[in-house]
């Protein structure tokens, strides 16, 4: 019987070795991603966060090959949108008989999938020789696509490891991107303090130490001037299971009424506002519940969310009512939540005959025509944000004119009271830094806010609790370096960083080895 060919035999173990090693790896970054996800609400452990980003640098230079970086770099991607993201299982739970059994399967595809952008970068930033410099520039790129592609997803990016650290000041400078370029920096920094060059980190982390600092003195709030116009916020906590139940939206509604009519420790208010979807009834049918609020308001316009029919047509809304029950302006929420709110090419669908999932024909919301701002009687004008729409920095952006406030309205019990409404608060936040101008946070169980434009929280109604609150709206700061600029620095500064990496990769073309 002929012997086994030994080089044969050598090959395979080798292989299964380096099979069994990657899988190590993988378990490794999974749990480096894990920790980097601690820096994002509600647990705010910035500095164990950069020290997981640390944790997925370093792993990323074992790779012994582009495909096993692409796999530490999704496994690394995956651990940190799974810790941070796990509050995306709660809308499951509303009727959990009938849809608890998604809430796993929504939490690993979504996961996994944005865990691609990750891999990608891990496996470009590896083709082009692994450097320090190429890896934050791919990681940084992967995270402005993931923001944009497909409508985009911008939740718990990495740059909001500082929204919790005078650093988040910066936002106002290089927005979120250019935070999550640092963050990065940071971490290679870091990284190197346990190599033989270690000495070379040391002026770089005095720097990062001492920008912190002056974080702390940019980060001085400011507050509301004694002429400054007060605004009630109302939070009737109204959880979700019962928001629409028939026995219940009586309840909530006369809630909403009392707290609107109740007086205040101070002055009267120059606004009320009720959270997003406040009233069970459609705009069209709305006549006699938005007299009601009319005259509970005794004059002082309301602005609040409800739904909205264009024909067969969707919307959802937010009006400005006068002091006669009249809507004076309203707004359609234009960037909807794919499968939330709608199907994605529901309507192509049903160009072939696809039925039940066209916006067109009433399955799901309709998307309104983009940014507009409302005029506040009294205030000046608004950009309003509902719900979903605080995520994204360039949907603030776009705006046709600079407001004199972001005011947001969110239904956030769909996100259960653990991590999903305070990491939407703090992204609330990030966009006040970003444009330097107060928001307005109202939420139908919290955390509703009077936010200033450095982030800082000056009133707010605690998550779960039903209430009201007044609040002095503070001054807007003249336009940031990032409202002028938008992310086209940062994305100027990732090709640059990923030209100089394939420059470099050229002129050493010898294979990549961890150090």
């Amino acid at each position: 019987m002929p012997e086994p060919d030994r080089p044969s035999l050598v090959t395979r173990f080798e292989a299964r070795a380096q099979s069994v090693f990657l899988r190590r790896l993988m378990l490794a970054a999974a749990l480096a991603g894990a920790v980097a996800a601690l820096a994002q609400a509600p647990f705010n452990l910035w500095p164990l966060g950069l020290l997981g980003l640390t944790g997925l640098f370093t792993l990323s230079r074992v790779a012994r090959g582009p495909w096993p970086a692409f796999w530490i770099g999704w496994a690394g991607g995956t651990g940190y949108f799974a810790m941070a993201l796990f509050w995306i299982v709660e809308p499951f739970f509303v009727d959990f008989a009938r849809h608890g059994w998604m809430a796993p399967f929504a939490l690993a595809f979504l996961s996994g999938g944005l865990a691609l952008f990750w891999g990608g970068a891990s496996m470009l930033a590896h083709r082009l020789g692994g450097r320090a410099l190429t890896w934050v520039a791919a990681l940084t790129g992967a995270e402005l696509l993931r923001s944009y592609v497909l409508t985009g997803f911008p939740w718990a990016l990495i740059g909001y490891v500082w929204a919790a650290s005078p650093a988040a000041q910066y936002a106002a400078y290089v927005g979120p991107h250019g935070l999550t370029a640092a963050a990065l920096a940071v971490a290679v920094s870091l990284w190197r303090l346990g190599t033989p060059a270690w000495t070379k980190a040391l002026p770089m982390l005095a720097l990062y130490a001492g920008l912190i600092a002056l974080g702390a003195h940019l980060a001085r709030p400011l507050p509301p001037g004694p002429e400054a116009p007060v605004i009630r916020m109302i939070q009737p906590n109204a959880l979700q299971h019962q928001k629409w139940d028939p026995d219940h939206v009586l309840t909530f509604f006369n809630r909403q009424l009392d707290f609107t009519a109740k007086s205040g420790t101070g002055p009267d208010p120059d606004l009320i506002v009720w959270p997003e979807t406040a009233i069970p009834w459609a705009l069209e049918n709305a006549g006699r519940p938005l007299e009601m609020i009319a005259d509970t308001a005794a004059g002082t316009p309301v602005v609040l969310g409800l739904r909205r029919f264009d024909g067969p047509r969707l919307y959802n809304t937010a009006i400005l009512l006068d002091a006669n029950g009249q809507v004076a302006a309203q707004y359609d929420k234009h960037h909807l939540v794919p499968f939330g709110e709608y199907v994605p090419f529901g309507d192509m669908a049903a160009g072939f005959g696809i039925a039940g999932l066209a916006a067109r024909d009433g399955f799901g919301y309709s998307a309104g025509p983009g940014p507009r701002l409302i005029e506040l009687p009294g205030i000046g004008p608004a950009l309003p944000l509902i719900c979903y729409e605080a995520v994204f920095p360039q949907d603030v952006a776009a705006a046709p004119a600079r407001p004199r406030l972001l005011l947001q309205l969110t239904n956030d019990a769909w996100f259960g009271q653990f991590s999903g409404p305070f990491q939407h608060l703090q992204q609330a936040r990030m966009r006040a830094i970003e444009q330097g101008l107060p928001m307005l946070r109202v939420a139908n169980t919290g955390v509703s806010a009077m936010i200033g434009p450095r982030g800082e929280i000056l009133n707010r109604i605690p998550l779960g609790q039903a209430g009201f609150a007044d609040a002095g709206l503070p001054a807007a700061l003249p336009p940031t370096p990032y409202a002028r600029s938008g992310d086209w620095p940062v994305l100027a500064l990732v090709v640059i960083g990923l030209g100089l990496g394939a420059i470099a990769r050229r002129r050493s073309p010898a294979p990549h080895r961890p150090d």
